[in-house]
């Protein structure tokens, strides 16, 4: 926006109400001064046009929550601009600021808003999006929020209200919900009736997933066709049918429900406006687009790939959907392990792996990248968004190294697929031409291989894929994956009056408490009963610190409480069994020795914390932590292996700071700007409050943002011992430590070995004397290898006199007692020097497992297409292992010995055949 525009926006919310600040529930203006139309349509300008007009209309401009989700299990990523607030709407927290308004990064990759598999076929959908919004929680509805919506959108972004259709809910008899009569009366105001469409449940009753708060919703669609089109078919047909050019921008939802785990809706304690406009979406719109990936949004990524790889944007469908495909999902990948998720096998982390290799295999196959490239799109991505999300441009070097490990990972991957693929196809005789089901999902689950590009290999050899076994594989293994996370949450059965749980769990570990309301729970065939007090000293799981145990016990029973979480900021104690009486009052204990100790590894993960940035250097940044009773464990930023030096720099660091019996100095309820700027640790992917709780030991030294328990002063922990270091993901070091008792028990236990040690060397010198006995050994094991060396190479003319010839092919196949895989490696070698056209099987026993070694000639290969690789696969299945190697030579290992015989039988047919 240019300066005059900037000026007239201040004056107008002046004039609109001077006297009150952003946070003012009355005096607002239904009808806006704020008028100022923008004059440039970049995205910047667009996005910063949304916030102001909303912080005109006494919105507190709050920043975007991270993309992970964590105390909510119901939600993976936030898939929405109202998910942060879910609390607020279900009346579990209190309303700090009744009205709100931001952009907030979602990702709708699983669950119930699953767009994946749209991303880049088609023109506006993506992984990563920023969701525009306004709320109101208690505060204005349905009037104010519809009247915005026009305003924003036909005043000041200038919209033409000939394009716009809105619709409203029809309502729906099966769940006795009225049609919102009340939207469609407001909507006549300001359009046609005849562009007010009825919408069903699907598209205008809104729910964020099986259970949580939800609502009818009115949405405003913009057709973005040509007059020529426009003019052979009205847009109202094309409403909500999947139009590329006929598009949802906004959409009002008035939560109004909390949709319950039976399936019924009950109402909220106050009605609520959530809004959300796709700002990729209104970009396009705005920028006279009729894509998405057209806009300057995508653009900068999408010409620098073309750049790149030498190919234009818009002269190809493939590549082009290749481009967008790894223009959006690079977003997703970078913001996602800048919130704090790394790539993983499992659970959130697989679902970014899965984004990220889909975005490779797209280059790989249609752009012919064949080395890593995405993480070269960091860089331009950090700037794009600096001053709007700064996070990434604060970890950018950090993204980059994952990034492109994943990649190298990957690409590696996909070339062992490929091989696996050609040799599946040379071994198989199909009549029909088409690669099983079986395989495929092998492919699949084995390598990592996208079941698309098993099917685009599969056609340019002319061959088809079995797509009903596939899926039949996959269906099974989804299945038993549900069935081991799978759980069943019941409702709550409300005991007292609804209220905030009070935590004292800092000040206190026992507290008279009574019960607010109770549910059944149901995880891997387990029934466990989550209970909500009306205040608790237990704290609960955050942080990387587990949650509290102990008991509720009165005159007449004692109930355990097995662990403490947080769900949707409610604190819920998980116990095996409910009192007899649910009415009565209790009092809550903490288990005190368990919290203690779990005190001792927190505070000593902020030391270890400080330690690290001291030696390693200010880059270090906590990447997740584990604090229990039992031991701390650490992961943060790091790129290489931390040094025994180090370590050892690192422990004399952190004691020293426990020897010094540092006094915790806490600080509660500090502004979260006032604390930031004074130099306080902030971890990446948290969601901090406004106001936030401060722990230091001493100012110089650790001082962190944090909620967890920690010790008075560091002299309680006694003692720190790292006991291993090592890699978790590219870029990311893990420190496993213990304090305390476990760390004296563990230094006690280190003297006693090398105590023993010395009684057995029979040398006061420990390292002296287990040297000499090291140097023995390797000249014993030296002159043992020689042995069988020799022995193997006696036995090479027994095995040319028992040669075998079938079909043309000499063949060997014998069991040999030679304890060693170099020594029957040489002999193989050398059998292949000495005959013709062999195939040779040898079995032995190796330190007790079965060893398999295959060898053939090379014109075996190349003129009859055998494959050594293949056939020990083949003979590995009778030994219960598998192995490969070579197409001339290759071995397996395995478990079963008494198989051995088999195998070589086995052989034998193979060759007969």
């Amino acid at each position: 926006m240019n300066n005059e525009a900037k000026n007239c926006m201040v004056n107008s919310m002046r004039l609109q109400n001077p006297s009150k600040n952003a946070n003012s529930l009355t005096n607002y203006s239904t009808k806006a001064l704020f008028l100022v139309k923008i004059t440039k349509m970049d995205s910047r300008s667009i996005r910063k046009a949304f916030l102001d007009y909303f912080e005109s209309k006494q919105h507190k401009i709050v920043p975007s929550a991270p993309l992970v989700v964590k105390n909510d299990p119901t939600l993976m990523f936030i898939n929405s601009g109202m998910a942060p607030f879910k609390d607020i709407f279900l009346g579990v927290s209190p309303v700090k600021f009744p009205r709100v308004a931001d952009t907030q990064k979602c990702l709708r990759v699983s669950g119930k808003h699953n767009d994946l598999e749209e991303v880049g076929i088609d023109t506006y959908h993506h992984t990563m999006f920023e969701m525009l919004g306004n709320w109101s929680f208690g505060d204005y509805f349905k009037k104010e929020a519809i009247e915005w919506a026009w305003e924003l959108l036909t005043e000041v972004y200038n919209l033409p209200k000939d394009r716009l259709y809105v619709t409203v809910f029809e309502g729906d008899a099966k769940e006795n919900l009225a049609p919102d009569h009340e939207a469609l009366d407001i909507w006549k105001k300001y359009i046609a009736e005849d562009r007010i469409l009825y919408g069903n449940k699907k598209d205008n009753f809104w729910e964020m997933g099986d259970q949580g708060p939800c609502g009818p919703c009115s949405e405003i669609h913009i057709d973005l066709r040509s007059d020529a089109e426009r003019a052979k078919l009205d847009g109202k047909v094309l409403v909500n049918n999947d139009h590329p050019q006929v598009v949802e921008v906004w959409n009002n939802v008035f939560m109004e429900f909390n949709r319950k785990a039976d399936g019924s809706l009950e109402k909220l304690p106050a009605q609520h406006v959530d809004t959300g406009m796709g700002f990729e979406r209104l970009c396009m719109a705005l920028q006279g687009k009729t894509s998405n990936y057209d806009t300057d949004v995508f653009q900068p990524m999408i010409q620098f790939i073309a750049g790149q790889c030498g190919i234009a944007y818009g002269k190809d469908e493939k590549t082009d959907i290749a481009m967008r495909v790894m223009a959006d999902h690079i977003r997703a990948i970078s913001f996602t392990i800048t919130d704090g998720q790394l790539p993983s096998n499992t659970g959130a982390g697989y679902v970014i792996r899965r984004i990220l290799r889909r975005a490779v295999r797209y280059g790989y196959t249609f752009l012919n990248l064949k080395e890593p490239f995405l993480y070269k799109l960091v860089d331009l991505l950090a700037e794009q968004f600096d001053g709007v999300f700064n996070e990434l441009k604060e970890q950018k070097d950090f993204v980059k190294k994952v990034v492109k490990e994943e990649e190298t990972s990957f690409l590696r991957t996909l070339e062992k697929g490929i091989i696996e693929f050609e040799q599946y196809i040379k071994s198989v005789k199909s009549v029909k031409k088409e690669v099983s089901g079986e395989f495929s999902f092998k492919l699949y689950d084995t390598f990592g291989f996208p079941i698309d590009l098993t099917q685009l290999l599969a056609r340019e050899m002319g061959w088809t894929v079995d797509m009903e076994g596939f899926n039949k594989y996959l269906q099974e293994q989804k299945s038993r994956s549900r069935a081991a996370t799978a759980i069943d949450t019941g409702d709550w059965i409300m005991v007292g009056a609804e209220k905030e749980t009070e935590f004292i769990g800092y000040d206190e570990l026992e507290a008279e408490v009574t019960i607010i309301k109770y549910r059944k729970v149901k995880a891997k065939g387990k029934e466990q009963f989550q209970i909500v007090l009306t205040k608790t000293p237990f704290y609960a799981e955050g942080g990387g610190q587990v949650g509290d145990t102990g008991v509720l016990e009165n005159a007449n029973e004692i109930i355990f409480i097995t662990d403490t979480k947080k769900e949707n900021n409610l604190i819920i104690h998980f116990t095996d069994a409910l009192p007899e009486d649910l009415t009565k009052s209790f009092i809550a204990k903490v288990d005190s020795d368990k919290r203690k100790e779990t005190a001792n590894n927190h505070s000593a993960t902020h030391l270890l914390h400080a330690a690290l940035k001291q030696v390693l250097g200010s880059h270090v940044n906590q990447k997740g932590s584990l604090v229990n009773a039992e031991q701390l464990r650490f992961d943060f930023s790091h790129f290489a292996k931390v040094t025994d030096e180090e370590i050892k720099q690192i422990e004399e660091i952190v004691n020293k700071k426990i020897r010094e019996n540092i006094a915790l100095n806490e600080k509660r309820n500090v502004p979260f700007q006032q604390a930031v700027d004074a130099g306080v640790t902030a971890l990446f992917g948290e969601k901090y409050g406004d106001f936030v709780r401060v722990i230091t030991f001493d100012p110089s030294y650790s001082k962190e943002l944090c909620g967890g328990i920690h010790v008075p002063a560091t002299g309680q922990i006694g003692q720190f011992k790292i006991v291993s270091e090592s890699a978790v993901a590219a870029g990311v070091r893990r420190i496993e430590a213990i304090t305390a008792s476990k760390a004296e028990a563990f230094m006690n236990e280190q003297l006693e070995i090398v105590n023993e040690v010395r009684s057995l060397v029979k040398n006061q010198d420990v390292l002296k004397g287990l040297q000499a006995i090291l140097d023995e050994n390797t000249k014993l094991k030296r002159d043992i290898e020689q042995m069988i060396l020799q022995k193997a190479s006696h036995i090479k003319d027994e095995l040319a006199q028992q040669v075998e010839n079938i079909n043309g092919v000499n063949f060997i196949a014998k069991q040999l007692d030679i304890p060693s895989a170099e020594a029957i490696k040489n002999l193989a070698f050398e059998m292949k020097a000495k005959i013709d056209n062999l195939f040779l099987v040898i079995a032995a026993d190796i330190d007790g497992k079965p060893n398999l070694t295959v060898m053939l000639s090379d014109n075996l290969v190349a003129d009859k297409g055998l494959n050594a690789s293949q056939i020990v696969r083949e003979l590995g299945k009778e030994i219960q292992g598998g192995g490969g190697g070579q197409p001339f030579y290759a071995t397996a290992g395995g478990k079963n010995l008494s198989g051995l015989r088999k195998a070589l039988d086995k052989a034998k047919e193979l060759v007969s055949k």
